[in-house]
């Protein structure tokens, strides 16, 4: 979320809101960030909010974020029956905490744990939360090993990719975040160079599966092994946690032979975002531990509340149940086919889209949108014209596309990148492709690129 910090200048202007003569019984005259002194109508409220919300950008259009745009009306009425369901007071809203029990059996399931039954796991306000959660399990259980706590300040190894979750998490939780670089079109972590950074003090290595800049899995199954043979010369036992943020929804579905999961023993955990590639509005993530084993019991806490005692492992507290509500929905409505329907159609319309933008002949691909439904592609060497600068001109269009550089050693690439969700059809891709070709000739008569990397920033 963003942060309103007293540096943030107010925006420029009136200090007022503007009330559309038709609407306002009286004139009137309402502070924007003040409190207004008196009551307003309902209808002229939501007037003033609506109208405020028009200059957003179009959801359906955002090619830049992982987050759910479109869900079924049928959901849609789900959801709002739920709004008002607390998901932390389960002995008030029992049912709805017997669903949330069910989506992570259904998970376990879904990622090959040994027992579904005794993966322990629940629901998060996103793979935000999910991912400290389980560093925060990496590290108590790092803490609890007595040949490892005492010797140094405790170390997370993970590619300079991961999302800034993690970077937060070894800021927040004093952990050394030990960060590999991206190394020429090698743009995210290695099974060597993981290795390389493990010491006594390394709490875990994190893998992602679908890394947000270019789409692409990072090699769990390798990296495990590493580790496995790490463990042998040296006896350092080096758990491994799945960022399936992404991909933990669509490996199983359109990868189903793909290792990533609990079927490698060293994976201790794995978190996704249900408001990603899960298929319901923002905002729900999911972590589920391989077994009991994996998740210290003393981070547990047995809460009393509203007349039961229940045991919960979060970051915050209350939270609307709907979210989870929807996600049961989805598993119910969709089953393994309707995932793998869903998933295939988007890495369909993905693969053909990037195929198109590459035979244009002004665009290099890096990633195809065979792994996630994402891909990147930057513009090719002699182009007179700079990524920001078709950033900008598909944004005049109605287009959220992101261009964006990526982070060491690889600053000097820039690149822009196409996220295809659930309601991105075949019928979109075409119409952004004939955006992207009627603004082609105008960019090649540039002498110069005229935007660069200062106006814009990478969207997840």
């Amino acid at each position: 979320m963003a942060l309103a910090h007293p540096s943030r200048e107010p925006e420029p202007g009136s200090s007022e809101v503007s009330v559309n003569p038709l609407y306002a019984r009286v004139p009137m005259h309402i502070p924007k960030n003040e409190l207004p002194a008196r009551e307003l109508d309902p209808e002229l409220a939501y007037q003033i909010v609506h109208d405020e919300l028009m200059l957003d950008g179009n959801a359906r259009l955002n090619l830049a974020t992982f987050v759910t745009t479109w869900m079924e009306p049928t959901a849609d009425k789900l959801m709002a029956e739920c709004f008002d369901k607390n998901m932390i007071d389960k002995d008030e809203y029992p049912r709805t905490a017997e669903l949330e029990a069910r989506c992570v059996r259904m998970l376990a399931g879904l990622w090959n744990a040994p027992d579904t039954h005794e993966a322990p796991g629940c629901s998060t306000t996103g793979s935000s939360e999910a991912c400290m959660l389980a560093g925060l399990a990496l590290k108590r259980r790092w803490q609890h090993n007595a040949s490892g706590a005492g010797t140094g300040k405790p170390n997370l190894v993970m590619g300079v990719n991961v999302q800034v979750c993690w970077e937060k998490f070894a800021n927040y939780w004093d952990v050394e975040a030990r960060l590999v670089p991206m190394d020429g079109d090698r743009f995210h972590l290695s099974a060597e160079e993981a290795v390389k950074l493990c010491d006594e003090n390394t709490i875990g290595v994190v893998a992602v599966l679908g890394s947000t800049f270019d789409g692409s899995y990072e090699p769990v199954e390798q990296i495990c092994q590493a580790l496995d043979e790490l463990q042998a010369k040296t006896g350092l036992d080096i758990p491994v946690h799945v960022d399936g943020a992404s991909g933990a929804m669509i490996a199983p579905f359109c990868d189903p032979d793909l290792r990533w999961d609990f079927r490698l023993p060293r994976v201790a955990s794995i978190n996704t975002s249900g408001h990603k590639y899960g298929l319901v509005y923002p905002g729900v993530g999911w972590v589920v531990w391989r077994d009991t084993a994996a998740l210290p019991e003393d981070l547990v806490f047995q809460v009393n509340y509203l007349g039961g005692t229940m045991p919960t492992f979060a970051l915050n507290f209350s939270r609307p149940g709907s979210q989870v509500v929807t996600q049961y929905y989805n598993f119910l409505r969709l089953g393994f086919d309707g995932y793998r329907r869903v998933q295939q159609a988007c890495r369909d319309v993905a693969t053909n889209l990037s195929k198109q933008i590459e035979e244009l002949g002004p665009f290099r691909l890096l990633t195809r949108g065979d792994q996630l439904p994402v891909f990147a592609f930057t513009v090719a060497g002699g182009q007179p014209f700079s990524v920001f600068d078709v950033s900008s001109g598909l944004r005049a269009r109605g287009w959220q596309v992101p261009a964006y550089t990526f982070p060491a050693n690889r600053t000097d690439l820039a690149v822009l990148r196409i996220v295809v969700r659930n309601g991105f059809s075949p019928d979109l891709a075409d119409a952004l492709m004939t955006d992207l070709k009627q603004m082609l000739p105008a960019l090649t008569a540039l002498e110069h690129p005229r935007q660069g990397p200062s106006s814009f920033a990478h969207g997840t």
